[in-house]
């Protein structure tokens, strides 16, 4: 089965977002960007996980990489497909998070606003996994100033798993780019693709 990489988003994020466009152009640099999928997901849980239920049909067996909200959804995908996951700043109990309140939401990229329901807190709920069976599958990626999420969260739930933790950094995760010959390694890519392209341009 060919590599694959899917890669998923956080919430009001979107394909546009930092990390999803260095993804996007090393694989057109490499020539495997029909092996990626980026999709931009909808708001509501439910059909976010329609849209990643679809993509993993599409690919096969692709390395999940989430980001924040994408690393939950990620976890739970896992778990079910039994696939491998990289999660860069992973949200833990999402649904935790919200404090019985509707909130209005704004997409950092597409300026769509929409209202938070309870609906979708009750969806989050749904797709808690219990911590992982087999967590050597991981790659969790953590940075300790974090302005989200409390990185050691993550770090607890993991346990066991490949945790990587650095000191500083932020939530979007600083040096991204220049792990991405990691990604592209555990998905299964040939380093000769990416031999001549220099990862700090990005």
């Amino acid at each position: 089965m060919n590599p694959s990489i899917l890669y998923i988003h956080g919430l009001n994020s979107s394909p546009a977002s930092t990390k999803a466009s260095q993804l996007l152009k090393v694989a057109e640099h490499c020539g495997i960007a029909r092996q990626l999928r980026v999709p931009a997901l909808h708001h509501h849980p439910r059909q976010a996980m329609q849209q990643l239920q679809a993509a993993i049909t599409e690919l096969g067996r692709p390395l999940l990489v989430g980001s924040s909200l994408g690393g939950y959804y990620s976890t739970f995908l896992a778990e079910q497909h039994g696939l491998d996951a990289v999660l860069i700043n992973p949200a833990v109990r999402p649904h935790r998070l919200f404090g019985g309140k509707e909130i209005e939401q704004t997409n950092h990229y597409t300026g769509e606003t929409w209202l938070l329901t309870h609906d979708h807190v009750t969806a989050l709920r749904e797709l808690e996994t219990p911590e992982p069976r087999d967590p050597a599958r991981y790659r969790v990626w953590l940075q300790t100033l974090d302005e989200t999420l409390d990185y050691r969260q993550a770090e607890a739930f993991y346990r066991g798993g490949g945790l990587d933790i650095r000191e500083g950094g932020d939530h979007s995760y600083q040096g991204f780019a220049l792990r991405i010959p990691e990604i592209l390694a555990l998905a299964g890519f040939a380093p000769a693709l990416w031999a001549d392209f220099d990862f700090s341009t990005l």
